[in-house]
């Protein structure tokens, strides 16, 4: 399975971004991301600072401590959502376990749900389309909520449902479909039907 590690030279950073891109709306003091990350503190301490030179991260002194952010405004934020969300938390679970789901078709995480932002109780996280076996993903599900200590509001679909939908032109699905997302599985131009 491709990992984080592929694209990047350091294991330090790939871990650092993890954690910033898992919860970009948090700051983190430096004690406090090498406990997360699991390495030495003078490897945190370069890599942190590499990271503020390449403009990824910013830092802000509060009281004695200072603390570092993602630069929601650096041109590949969105390009390292969509890497960390597939390979970590829920969208890595599900790649990881895709054989054990069933046949695939589309799956997309909401851009709300992976900045961690605020969002309406009928907003959906998760849309996943294909033939699935809902117990098995309805414990990675559990997981995550677990994790996050959030409910996961997702919706699942058979291929045939999804394509009547989106025909008719579903306020629900209509309504998935209009908001930012991250695919995890499947072609984004298909989802929407520009194909």
């Amino acid at each position: 399975m491709a990992q984080l590690t592929d694209f990047m030279v350091s294991r330090v950073r790939s871990k650092l971004l993890k954690v910033f891109l898992q919860d970009p709306q948090e700051m983190f003091y430096v004690r406090e991301l090498t406990r997360k990350v699991g390495e030495e503190i003078n490897a945190v301490r370069r890599e942190l600072e590499r990271l503020q030179k390449k403009g990824i991260v910013k830092s802000e002194p509060r009281g004695n401590r200072l603390y570092y952010y993602l630069r929601k405004n650096y041109p590949y934020y969105q390009e390292l959502l969509q890497l960390v969300a597939k390979t970590t938390g829920l969208g890595g679970a599900i790649r990881k376990n895709r054989n054990k789901l069933g046949k695939i078709k589309f799956v997309m995480l909401s851009g709300k749900f992976l900045r961690r932002r605020e969002r309406q109780p009928n907003e959906v996280d998760l849309l996943v389309v294909g033939n699935i076996i809902l117990p098995q993903l309805a414990v990675i599900v559990r997981e995550e909520e677990a994790r996050r200590e959030q409910e996961i509001n997702y919706t699942v679909m058979t291929q045939d449902e999804f394509e009547f939908r989106r025909r008719r032109r579903d306020p629900f699905l209509t309504g998935i479909l209009a908001g930012s997302r991250v695919m995890i599985m499947g072609d984004e131009e298909e989802l929407v039907g520009q194909d």
